[in-house]
C-alpha cells in the first residue's frame, strides 16, 4: 500500500471519526431544538452514507465486472449532495421550497437507469456523461446562493456576530467546490467531503451558542423580573397604606372605603404580581383601575378618563399598572388639574394601549441614555419583546406631558 493510499485512508477514517462523535454529541445534547437536533441528525447520516457509498464508487470503478455497483453508487451521490445543502437550509428556515429542486434533481439522475442524458456507464465500466450531467452541480449551486442569502439575512436581521458562522459555512463550502475542480486527488475522497463535515460540525457549534446566548437571556429577564417584583409590592402597598393613614385623620369615611377597595386589590389581583408570563388584559385593567381609584382618593386633582374599546387579548403582567403610576407620581401629580387618559383598541393588527398625560413630561434623548436599576420603561419595554414581541413607544414633550403606546400583536 502506498503512501498516499495510507494517507487517504486515514482522511476518510478522521472524517467517519468526527461525523460518529458529532451524532454522539447531538443524541447527547438537550439543549437544542429537538427539529433542529433531529435535522443534524438526518444531516449526519447522509454524509456518512455519501462518504461509505463514494468509496463503494471508487472501488467499483476498477473492476470491470461491477458496472451496476457503479452505476447505483453514482446515482445516489449526486442525488444525495444537494439534499445535505437543503438540510443545512433547513437550519436556517422553515423554506419548504428548495424541496422542490430535489425532487427535480432526484428525478432528472433517476433516468440513468434507463437513459443517458445525465450519464452512463459503458459496458467497460467507463464513465460518459449526458446533456444534464451538470444538473447536481447546477442544483447544488442554486442551493448555496439560497442558503447564504438565508444567513445574510438572519444576520442583518439579528444583528448577533455568531451568525457569521452560517456564511462561513458556504464559503468553506464553496472553497471546497473550487478546490475539487483545481486539485484531482483521488475519487476515494474530495474536498467537497471534508468541507461538508466541517459545515456540520460548526453548524452545531453555531446551533449551541445560540442556545447559550438564548439561556443566558431568560436568567437576566427571570434575574430582572425577580428585583422588579421586589421592588414594586412594597412600593405600591407602603403607597396605599400611606393613603389610608392620611385619611384616617382627615376624612375616616373616606379611608373605610379606601380600605375597602384596597381590600378589592389584594383579593383580586395580588395573585398577578408573582406572574412573569401573560395575563388577560381585563385583569391588568382591573389592576390599574383599582390602583387609579387609590390614587385619585389621595390626589384629588388626578382625573382619569378610559375608552377601552379591544380587551380580548393578553400581555405581560404589571405592564399598564406601572405606566399609570410613573404618569400620576412623575407628571400630572403636579397639575392643578391633572388628566390621564387610557384608551385601547385594535389597530392594523395590533392591539394598541394609549397611556397620555398632561404631566411635565421629560427629554427622551436624556432618558434612554439612563442606566435605570428602579421598575421603569425600559424593563416594560424589554418584558414586551421578549414575552409577546410587543412594542413599547414613549412621546414626551417637556411642560405638556408624555404618551405611552404599548403595541401587541394580534394572534401572538
Amino acid at each position: 500500500m502506498t503512501i498516499e493510499s495510507q494517507s487517504l485512508i486515514a482522511l476518510n477514517v478522521s472524517l467517519v471519526l468526527q461525523l460518529l462523535g458529532l451524532l454522539a454529541v447531538v443524541l447527547a445534547d438537550r439543549y437544542i431544538k429537538k427539529k433542529n437536533r433531529m435535522i443534524l441528525i438526518q444531516n449526519v447520516i447522509l454524509i456518512f452514507s455519501v462518504i461509505v457509498v463514494s468509496q463503494v464508487e471508487s472501488f467499483s470503478q476498477h473492476h470491470n465486472s461491477l458496472v451496476f455497483l457503479r452505476l447505483i453508487t453514482s446515482i445516489y451521490c449526486y442525488i444525495a449532495r444537494p439534499v445535505i445543502i437543503v438540510l443545512f437550509i433547513r437550519l436556517l428556515s422553515d423554506e419548504k421550497k428548495p424541496w422542490i429542486l430535489i425532487a427535480v434533481n432526484t428525478a432528472v439522475y433517476l433516468s440513468a437507469f434507463f437513459t443517458d442524458i445525465t450519464f452512463t456507464i459503458t459496458k467497460d465500466n467507463g464513465f460518459v456523461r449526458g446533456p444534464l450531467g451538470y444538473s447536481s452541480h447546477i442544483i447544488c449551486g442554486i442551493l448555496l446562493l439560497w442558503h447564504i442569502i438565508l444567513a445574510l439575512y438572519k444576520l442583518r436581521s439579528e444583528k448577533k456576530r455568531v451568525n457569521f458562522i452560517p456564511i462561513a459555512i458556504t464559503a468553506i463550502i464553496v472553497l471546497g467546490v473550487i478546490a475539487d475542480s483545481s486539485f484531482y486527488i483521488d475519487a476515494r475522497i474530495s474536498f467537497l467531503t471534508v468541507a461538508v463535515v466541517t459545515g456540520a460540525l460548526f453548524y452545531y457549534i453555531w446551533l449551541h451558542l445560540r442556545f447559550v446566548r438564548e439561556h443566558d437571556r431568560a436568567i437576566e429577564n427571570e434575574k430582572r423580573i425577580e428585583i422588579m417584583m421586589s421592588q414594586i409590592q412594597p412600593h405600591f402597598m407602603y403607597n396605599t397604606l400611606s393613603t389610608i393613614q392620611a385619611l384616617c385623620l382627615t376624612d375616616p369615611k373616606k379611608a373605610f372605603t379606601t380600605a375597602e377597595k384596597f381590600g378589592t386589590y389584594l383579593r383580586n389581583n395580588i395573585g398577578s404580581l408573582d406572574k412573569t408570563d401573560l395575563v388577560p388584559f381585563d385583569k391588568e385593567f382591573e389592576h390599574t383601575r383599582v390602583y387609579t381609584e387609590i390614587e385619585t382618593i389621595r390626589f384629588p386633582n388626578i382625573k382619569v378618563d378610559y375608552d377601552i374599546d379591544d380587551e380580548d387579548f393578553l400581555l405581560p403582567a404589571l405592564t399598564l399598572q406601572p405606566i399609570v403610576e410613573n404618569a400620576i407620581r412623575h407628571g400630572v401629580r403636579i397639575r392643578k388639574n391633572g388628566s390621564i387618559w387610557i384608551t385601547t383598541k385594535l389597530e392594523d393588527n395590533y392591539h394598541v394601549i394609549n397611556v397620555r398625560d398632561n404631566g411635565k413630561g421629560f427629554d427622551l434623548e436624556d432618558y434612554e441614555k439612563k442606566d435605570e436599576t428602579h421598575y421603569g420603561l425600559k424593563t416594560i419595554r424589554e418584558r414586551l419583546e421578549s414575552l409577546c414581541n410587543g412594542k413599547l413607544i414613549i412621546e414626551s414633550e417637556i411642560d405638556k406631558g408624555t404618551t405611552v403606546i404599548i403595541k401587541v400583536p394580534a394572534g401572538g
